[in-house]
């Protein structure tokens, strides 16, 4: 696939990164030759110094026989009008921008196909308020993802001393869950290595374990890995942006929640937006604020600024005061793996947050929802059964008799309204959908290949 990505920023740099390992022709766009420079040193990718909405600069890209556009620039105008530009001109098939702004997102008709030359519309903020709410809702969870529409989500979590499951085989767990309920443990993770899990497999105590399970058993299965944490009531908000804003928002129906917004005229706009959240101006870094605020009494303290640094600092000093759990946005993928566990409880990368949602227009084989994960190297996916026993390499066909790549796993099929936790005997029906983990993002070909429907195939 020849791919055109507009921006060498952090978003951009990511995907680039990404897509370079797989078979595709990639050209990255941006006014910043430092970057571009960074980007050719470390990836084998064509590099374009020039604006990413001007027609010529886009030509000499090669957006004349590109087969998608992905405008991420730092500009919500530039990379509207860059696909505005790919799609009169240049009439390339797929056009994906990112736009952030509430200004435009708040407006959903803007983007209305009848109207917009974008295909895909990702906005990082929605998507990373979205994640954040979905772990305070569920709390030990160090990631919550959905798929088919909400009705089966993956977790990560840590399992943790006095979980029912700690120390027991996983064939076990059915005796564990209530009546009814099932879950399907997709991957555990010990000191960072992979261990492929099976009847016999016995969870330890720090592995991170992700299983998949239907919404409503989700509650139950945490229970088994570890002691339920209390009800989450007072959350601190530490920067007041567009997610600090959008969260409050979200949270405070539910929640007693403070933002703490150190520029004055913003904090008084989020003060005008909201009903009962409180809003309060000063440095989420000072220690004599959080004493004042007693942070030792704060549920969860989720710090959202643009400052790696600041946000680093600030984590840091509401662990030491006391603050129940601490949650850090990171942009910087060098950081995450040195201040996660030891001096945030969860550190979250908008680029694996975004990436995932470019990622699902980008796989073939009828894949409809990607989520990136262990910093990119593994992905989770949802993918649809489409097909009969003749034309399809999956349906009408057994979990235990499908030619999986090493250590990828089925864990769930949701057939309409049904969610089923996947067996080694359980068949796949034509429409299924279909969830899977796949520990190394290397075999999605063979995944991708799998769920393509040939007329040849017999």
């Amino acid at each position: 696939m020849k791919i055109l990505i507009l921006g060498a920023g952090q978003v951009g740099s990511t995907v680039a990164h990404s897509l370079s390992t797989e078979d595709n022709d990639i050209t990255v766009v941006d006014t910043d030759t430092v970057r571009l420079k960074a980007l050719q040193d470390t990836l084998d990718i064509r590099a374009v110094n020039g604006h990413a909405s001007y027609p010529k600069t886009l030509i000499r890209a090669g957006i004349e026989d590109a087969d998608l556009a992905i405008a991420v620039t730092n500009s919500d105008e530039v990379n509207m009008a860059a696909c505005q530009v790919a799609y009169t001109l240049f009439n390339t098939p797929t056009r994906v921008a990112r736009v952030r702004s509430a200004a435009y997102t708040d407006y959903p008709e803007l983007f209305a196909r009848e109207h917009s030359p974008i295909d895909v519309l990702i906005s990082p903020e929605q998507l990373i308020t979205q994640h954040i709410a979905g772990l305070i809702k569920n709390p030990g969870a160090l990631q919550v993802l959905d798929f088919a529409d909400g009705r089966v989500q993956l977790v990560a979590t840590r399992a943790d001393a006095g979980g029912l499951l700690v120390g027991q085989q996983l064939k076990t767990l059915k005796e564990h869950l209530p009546a009814g309920g099932d879950a399907r443990v997709a991957a555990i993770y010990r000191q960072g290595q992979l261990v492929q899990p099976d009847g016999n497999t016995v969870i330890e105590e720090n592995d991170t374990v992700f299983f998949l399970a239907a919404r409503r058993h989700i509650e139950a299965m945490m229970k088994e890995l570890r002691p339920l944490d209390g009800p989450i009531r007072r959350i601190v908000l530490a920067g007041g942006g567009h997610i600090g804003g959008s969260l409050a928002r979200q949270l405070e129906r539910d929640h007693h929640v403070k933002v703490i917004e150190r520029d004055p005229a913003r904090a008084e706009a989020i003060a005008e937006e909201l009903e009962t959240a409180i809003v309060l101006v000063g440095d989420c870094a000072d220690e004599n604020l959080l004493r004042e605020e007693a942070i030792e009494t704060t549920d969860v303290y989720c710090v959202l600024t643009n400052d790696d640094e600041a946000n680093i600092l600030s984590s840091m000093l509401a662990k030491r005061l006391g603050a129940g759990k601490v949650l850090a946005i990171i942009n910087r993928a060098s950081y995450v793996d040195l201040v996660e566990s030891s001096v945030i409880d969860i550190a979250v990368s908008p680029q694996q947050i975004t990436i995932g949602d470019v990622l699902t227009h980008i796989r073939r084989g009828n894949i409809v929802r990607v989520h990136s994960l262990r910093r990119g190297a593994a992905e989770a996916i949802e993918a649809i059964a489409l097909g009969d026993k003749h034309s399809s390499r999956v349906v009408g066909r057994a979990v235990e008799d499908l030619s999986l790549p090493a250590g990828a796993t089925i864990g769930a099929i949701v057939r309409g309204e049904e969610v089923i936790i996947a067996h080694h005997d359980t068949m796949i029906q034509e429409f299924d959908h279909v969830i899977l983990f796949v520990p190394d993002k290397r075999q999605i070909p063979v995944i991708e290949s799998l769920f393509q429907v040939s007329a040849t195939f017999v």
